[in-house]
């Protein structure tokens, strides 16, 4: 976690304001659009985050809301003003769709990461080999140096799990994650070997859910819940990711409920040690049979 807030906490910063000041003078977000010649969803992604601000168009949402105290508002466009700094993966922006940067922005200010994965080891605990296998099967059109970006951009992620202030990343993996044999059997060997060394890290949890344990929460769907320290706006987003788009859930409702599945895998999922390791460790030697 970065020791300063980085572009898109900035962005939640500002856009929880937004939304705070709009409410207040009983404005919908089609009004708000209509006075900046914008659509009522683009007001709704900017007040969420999602959307890169114009100096002008908040100026202007300023006035409306009325904002008149001059301290208050230089405070608010210096956001803006910050935001337009790039961040390391926007230079892969002709690889990487806005809505997944929008994710990985995200995730490097969250200060804790808790995700259920039904299929996959996740993105922050995959070596390169097994990275690379996993975005050929899904992208095959992708020429090889394409595939090799993205395995970079995987990588990168990656470091926010070392460092002065690495995140609390607890991941819960169904057995099948670690069954499905992806790419070669070495490289699915060497996986495994990184699932138990990350096990081993003081900022990584990792509990496996085994197919004995039945029908469970997490059946309909893989999920993360994203914690962030103090931004101004909500404390914990929940992502859930499909092939082409992503929801991002804030209400606290949501959350609350998306908790509560978190915490019914957590008890269906056996300890973190020493059974989880146990049996990925036996997943590793049915590899060599």
């Amino acid at each position: 976690m970065p020791s300063t807030p980085g572009p898109t906490v900035r962005r939640r910063r500002l856009g929880a304001e937004l939304r705070r000041l709009r409410e207040a003078k009983e404005l919908t977000v089609d009004q708000a659009g209509e006075h900046i010649h914008r659509s009522g969803p683009t007001i709704s992604r900017m007040e969420t985050g999602q959307f890169r601000f114009v100096l002008r168009n908040v100026s202007d949402l300023l006035d409306l809301y009325g904002v008149t105290d001059d301290e208050q508002r230089q405070a608010l466009l210096a956001l803006v003003k910050e935001n337009r700094r790039p961040a390391w993966w926007h230079s892969y922006g002709d690889l990487v769709p806005r809505w997944f940067q929008v994710y990985i922005g995200l995730e490097a200010e969250a200060s804790t990461i808790t995700t259920f994965e039904s299929l996959l080891v996740p993105g922050l605990l995959q070596t390169e080999d097994y990275a690379r296998a996993v975005i050929r099967a899904a992208s095959p059109e992708l020429p090889a140096h394409e595939v090799d970006r993205a395995v970079e951009v995987r990588m990168n992620r990656q470091k926010i799990l070392t460092g002065d202030q690495p995140v609390q990343l607890w991941a819960i993996l169904d057995e099948a994650v670690i069954r499905r044999h992806v790419g070669s059997p070495t490289v699915m060997a060497r996986q495994l070997d990184r699932l138990i060394e990350a096990a081993e890290q003081p900022a990584v949890t990792i509990q496996v859910v085994p197919f004995t344990a039945g029908a469970h929460a997490g059946m309909m769907a893989s999920f993360t819940i994203l914690g962030f320290p103090d931004t101004g706006g909500a404390s914990e987003t929940v992502y859930i990711e499909a092939p082409t788009g992503s929801l991002y859930l804030e209400k606290q409702a949501e959350v609350r409920r998306y908790e509560a599945w978190m915490n019914q895998l957590r008890s269906s999922a056996l300890a973190p040690t020493p059974n989880t390791l146990s049996i990925i460790k036996a997943a590793r030697e049915d590899l060599q049979r």
